[in-house]
């Protein structure tokens, strides 16, 4: 073979080989779905959609409350940014509960289990007390702080029942009784029956319903057998039957359902057949933020129970599909984190705490929308009260802090290197490791209390 000019030897060129076909892994659509839920599946997932999902619904929620607050304040002769300011330093406060519930350890949540009881029934019994109590909109369930600030206990009586619930749970888990019936359901049913009836007192269906399914909800968790659930279930509803056939008020709300136009004797409808009004008159993209019509003297409870409706007449379906968007991430985010965990008061406070959130807001968005009785309860983290922002921010800082304690979560954050500050190590780099083999996996069998 003759050389070249330089007297070495010709570079051989390697043959060509024809491209081979295409695999699935290498389709484009493919490959982007892999990615994503690669993405979807990492151990910081839960904590990230926690943490910007509800600060994301509660910053949206201050604009609302402004927007949908300023006519109402100014017929009452107040400053127009008065109720948002309120609900600004609510938020401020429940941002520092938020930082210090998700830096709390488990230890300590357990342990302020019992006092948060204590003062919740304390509260709930003191609303009774002439002189102290305060009635607003027909329900006796406030206590005057002194000015323009109440408090109203029952709010705290949710914060309180998930954590107590959840302990007492996980306490006799670790015993090994769930397995039998009565120490299910004593002493959790006579307690969670004992703060609904110090609700049902000042008149305040609503909260009454949410306790009741974060009863439900924990019995649930705890792996109740079919027949005790329907058992628990059937007394719940033969009492809230007795209690709305009793009440003019709550039968007026309940024919109500599905109104589209306001009727003459006591079931007028104003509020729902405004709230459907409102959402009707947004279309896609709404009137544009501070347009709201309805807001004008015609719906009833703009900026508390139907700030929902404001929100579908300025933002139109796009805000509120957003909003739905927020909470069922929130929702998915908390199942995640109660699912895998290990610890059964995560798993237990954790489930407590999203069942609370999604059926308020469910129960909230429903009667909104005309498919559910008007219940008087607020949109978490979203309506005007800085006494439903502060418990439920404390719950979502217990939700962070659950996210924080899984291990391979915990590594992550270990993981992660400031961008200033820090000088990064010489070296050669190092694969990143895939997450999902990172994720624990319980080795045990859960027990025939657990699902």
């Amino acid at each position: 073979m003759p050389g070249s000019r330089t007297g070495r030897p010709p570079v051989q060129r390697a043959v060509k080989r024809p491209a081979a076909p295409r695999t699935r892994s290498e389709n484009p659509l493919l490959g982007l779905y892999l990615r994503a839920h690669r993405a979807w599946d990492r151990p910081l997932t839960a904590y990230y959609l926690i943490l910007g999902g509800s600060l994301l619904i509660t910053v949206l929620g201050l604009v609302m409350v402004y927007s949908a607050s300023q006519i109402t304040a100014l017929q009452m002769s107040l400053p127009g940014s008065y109720f948002f300011r309120k609900q600004l330093l609510a938020a401020v406060i429940g941002a520092v509960l938020l930082l210090v519930a998700s830096r709390m350890p488990v230890k300590l949540h357990r342990a302020l289990a019992y006092p948060i009881l204590a003062g919740a029934v304390f509260l709930m019994a003191l609303v009774q007390v002439p002189g102290i109590g305060m009635s607003v909109n027909g329900n006796q369930n406030w206590i005057s702080l002194g000015g323009s600030f109440q408090i109203q206990p029952s709010e705290f009586g949710k914060l309180a029942l998930v954590l107590w619930g959840a302990d007492l749970l996980a306490r006799k888990q670790d015993r090994k009784l769930l397995s039998q019936w009565k120490h299910m359901l004593v002493p959790l049913v006579p307690a969670a029956f004992m703060l609904l009836g110090l609700i049902m007192l000042g008149g305040d269906m609503g909260t009454a319903i949410i306790l009741t399914a974060i009863l439900f909800g924990l019995l649930w968790l705890a792996g109740a057998p079919t027949r005790l659930f329907v058992g628990v279930l059937s007394i719940a509803a033969t009492l809230g039957v007795i209690l709305i056939k009793t009440s003019p008020n709550r039968m007026a709300r309940l024919q109500c359902i599905g109104a589209t136009e306001p009727k003459a004797g006591v079931a007028d409808c104003w509020q729902a057949v405004h709230g459907i009004y409102a959402l009707a008159s947004g279309g896609l993209f709404g009137s544009g933020l501070g347009a709201s019509v309805e807001k004008w003297g015609q719906l009833p409870e703009a900026h508390t129970d139907f700030i929902f409706a404001v929100t579908g007449e300025e933002l139109g379906l796009a805000g509120t599909l957003s909003v739905l968007a927020l909470f069922a991430a929130l929702g998915y985010a908390g199942i995640r984190v109660a699912g895998r965990t290990e610890d059964p008061f995560v798993r237990y406070a954790a489930g407590g705490v999203t069942t609370w959130i999604t059926a308020q807001a469910v129960i909230n968005m429903g009667a909104v929308l005309g498919l559910l009785p008007i219940a008087g309860v607020p949109l978490p983290l979203f309506s005007y009260g800085g006494s439903a922002l502060l418990p439920t921010m404390f719950a979502i800082g217990l939700l962070i802090a659950f996210a924080r304690e899984d291990p391979a979560a915990r590594m992550a954050l270990s993981m992660r290197q400031p961008r200033f500050g820090r000088k990064r190590a010489r070296g050669p780099v190092r694969e990143p490791r895939r997450w999902n083999t990172m994720r624990r996996r319980a080795s045990a069998a859960r027990s025939s209390g657990e699902r």
